[in-house]
């Protein structure tokens, strides 16, 4: 088995558990598994679907377009997409379990004519070239073994013009220390993080201009800070393992301090891809 395959492995093994499925679905945010905002809110899936709302926002009028959702979860925001901006979302994500409460939510929805849900990985797409109008992620890619295949595979199903909008949880530009992070580096079982830099060098390689950086580094911090409180707080009503909660809770912390300490980032970026 390949580097990347066992990666991909390593992650659908993780996500398809029945302890992740159980801490992600009732305390990370529900239909959402990303960072969220909160300026204006405390709660977990609040601030997560503001994080949504401003996504769609950067991606104009969208109605009728296609768009790929490259590691899409349960799916929280492809049902805000098709619903109330009428796009025509593809989500694409390596867990069967979450694919599968995708589906139900979908169908529950009255969504699943506006939506497809496909088991597979963002660094092989199971599409034809120039599929999508726009491709979009949620704090998905940095946990490919390849980043620079998933950009591949992006430039590839993007048609031309098409645009490409996602967040992610990167180290900073220049990290001085990259020991620093060794605790998050094994905890999502790769040797570093991309970075702003990585980004912006790597699709302006592959015919990408970009269009906005939106730096929010400080809501990273919230929002593993606010995870952690939660999970403390709810341990003893979920049905979750306690070396599951302290090793989560722990691993939670790293990411708390890698943003205090200025070794992490966190950004909404927006590229268009020009040929």
């Amino acid at each position: 088995m390949s580097d990347t395959a066992a990666g991909v492995a390593v992650a659908r093994d993780y996500y398809d558990s029945d302890e992740a499925d159980g801490f992600y679905s009732a305390i990370w945010g529900g239909e959402d598994i990303h960072i969220g905002l909160y300026d204006t809110t405390s709660d977990i899936r609040e601030a997560s679907r503001q994080t949504v709302d401003r996504l769609a926002g950067k991606l104009g009028d969208i109605a009728g377009r296609r768009v790929v959702d490259l590691g899409s979860g349960y799916g929280g925001a492809a049902r805000v997409l098709a619903r109330e901006h009428g796009a025509h979302v593809t989500c694409l994500n390596l867990s069967t379990v979450e694919n599968e409460r995708n589906r139900r939510l979908t169908a529950e929805a009255g969504l699943s004519d506006r939506i497809d849900v496909v088991d597979g990985s963002y660094d092989d797409m199971p599409f034809a070239d120039a599929s999508f109008d726009i491709a979009m992620s949620q704090d998905a890619i940095l946990h490919a073994p390849d980043r620079r295949a998933v950009l591949d595979e992006v430039a590839r199903v993007l048609r031309p013009g098409g645009l490409f909008a996602f967040h992610d949880p990167m180290q900073a530009d220049g990290l001085q220390d990259p020991g620093a992070l060794q605790p998050i580096y094994d905890r999502i079982h790769l040797p570093d993080l991309a970075s702003v830099d990585f980004y912006r060098r790597e699709l302006t390689a592959r015919g990408f201009e970009e269009v906005e950086t939106e730096l929010l580094t400080h809501q990273l911090g919230r929002h593993y800070a606010r995870v952690r409180e939660e999970l403390l707080a709810r341990a003893g009503e979920l049905d979750l393992p306690d070396d599951f909660v302290t090793r989560m809770a722990a691993g939670l912390e790293h990411w708390v301090e890698g943003a205090a300490n200025g070794n992490l980032r966190w950004a909404i970026m927006t590229y268009r891809k020009l040929r």
